[in-house]
């Protein structure tokens, strides 16, 4: 007596909370098979429901699916193949373990069982050892597919809320990239017979290039293109905060002016230079820096005052179709303290245009893996229509731009530029 109680006792340790077999359903139109069959079962513990037909077992999984279904194949009416069939139609969204009982032993059938649906098969005469072992079996399976359920439900709810902070964090980007395109109030404008045109086209939502233009009359203007590194929302608060230094509207914020009794003026472009990288040096905590080409043109006799610091070299276009890169690099703004920038000029004539531009566009990667480099820059130039100005000019320049650039890589930089265009009507 005592090994029989140690014997159940083993059998029934593995019904506890961990295993997910507990109501079993046992379809059989024998009344005899199904009283051999629920006295083995309650010998184990297991909640046991019948049903002598199909049918019938049908109607009581639709009030509630059993974690296993013994059912008989040859049974009248539906039969146990096409239960197994309807009880998968059920049993979509949570899975139940079934094991078909028969007396085929043929590959082809067991074959046909298995396309039906069921998990395993138990011979008539059922051997109460060889049952116990078959449910085992499907308990393991059952505890592996619904601890998969549960970790892809946990999956599924948290990608669900990642999604939420996404659409979250994609509507503040958004707003993001409309303050920073509010900060180009217009692309295109005149000073007196002369016209400073700007492009800006992030990569992603927002961007940390930065182009822009300033007049404080006198028959002079300042302009500029600015690339800040990295990419992303922190470079984007940089180009923000660069735009404060470099307003266009309040001047008395502007570190490239200074006030004269009533009036400003633009400070040489080599103090502008010094002046911002004290600026961010200064400011605790920032790591970022910028490249820069800062540029100061007196409108009366074409004189242009230049200074490059680590940016693409600026480009000179003149009317009679000659291209001059000029500059000679410099450092970084905010690498280093107590850095030197040496400004440079030029002479330009009626006509004559400035490109200043960042590596968005030299360092576009190419179809064959190259870059654009410099000289791809001025093919791209050489297949913009002819006579264009302006901004029309720098969108034709763009869109050259992207028939070349690599279609699996993409716009993989921000990509800016800011054209001066002297004397033109």
């Amino acid at each position: 007596m005592g090994i029989v109680q140690q014997e159940r006792t083993e059998i029934t340790a593995g019904q506890g909370e961990s295993n997910p077999i507990r109501r079993v359903l046992v379809v059989d139109d024998s009344r005899l098979q199904r009283r051999i069959l629920c006295s083995s079962l309650k010998k184990l513990g297991y909640d046991i429901v019948e049903a002598d037909s199909a049918e019938k077992a049908l109607e009581i999984c639709e009030q509630g699916l059993p974690d296993l279904v013994l059912s008989d194949w040859m049974m009248p009416g539906m039969n146990g193949l096409e239960f197994c069939r309807s009880f998968r139609d059920l049993s979509a969204g949570e899975y139940g373990y079934f094991i078909l009982l028969t007396s085929k032993s043929e590959t082809t059938e067991i074959a046909e069982g298995l396309d039906a649906g069921a998990d395993d098969f138990l011979t008539k005469p059922v051997n109460p050892d060889e049952l116990r072992a078959r449910i085992s079996a499907g308990a393991r399976i059952l505890r592996m597919q619904r601890e998969l359920s549960d970790a892809n439900r946990v999956v599924t709810e948290t990608l669900a809320r990642l999604q939420s902070v996404y659409d979250g964090i994609d509507r503040d980007l958004m707003q993001a990239r409309k303050i920073q395109q509010s900060m180009l109030p217009e692309l295109t404008r005149q000073f007196g017979a002369s016209q400073v045109s700007l492009l800006l086209k992030p990569c992603g939502h927002i961007g940390g290039d930065l182009v822009g233009m300033f007049s404080p009359g006198l028959g002079t203007l300042g302009f500029y293109s600015i690339d800040v590194s990295g990419h992303g929302i922190t470079s984007a608060m940089m180009t923000a905060r660069l735009g404060g230094y470099l307003s266009s509207s309040h001047f008395d914020q502007n570190l490239a002016m200074k006030r004269f009794n009533y009036h400003y003026r633009l400070n040489p472009p080599e103090d502008v230079a010094r002046l911002l990288n004290s600026r961010l040096i200064a400011d605790p905590g920032i790591e970022e820096y910028f490249t820069m080409v800062y540029a100061v043109v007196d409108l009366h006799n074409g004189r242009i005052k230049m200074v490059q610091a680590g940016h693409p070299h600026p480009l000179i276009l003149r009317r009679d179709g000659r291209a001059e890169y000029i500059g000679e690099g410099g450092l970084p703004v905010g690498l280093m303290p107590d850095a030197h920038y040496q400004q440079f000029e030029a002479q330009l004539e009626v006509g004559d245009r400035v490109l200043l531009y960042s590596d968005g566009f030299t360092e576009c990667r190419l179809e064959n893996g190259d870059m654009l480099e410099p000289e791809g820059l001025l093919e791209l130039i050489k297949k913009c229509r002819p006579g264009q100005t302006g901004q029309e000019f720098l969108d034709d320049l763009f869109w050259n731009l992207t028939q070349v650039m690599s279609s699996e890589h993409g716009m993989e930089d921000d990509v800016s530029a800011a054209l001066f265009e002297y004397g033109t009507s």
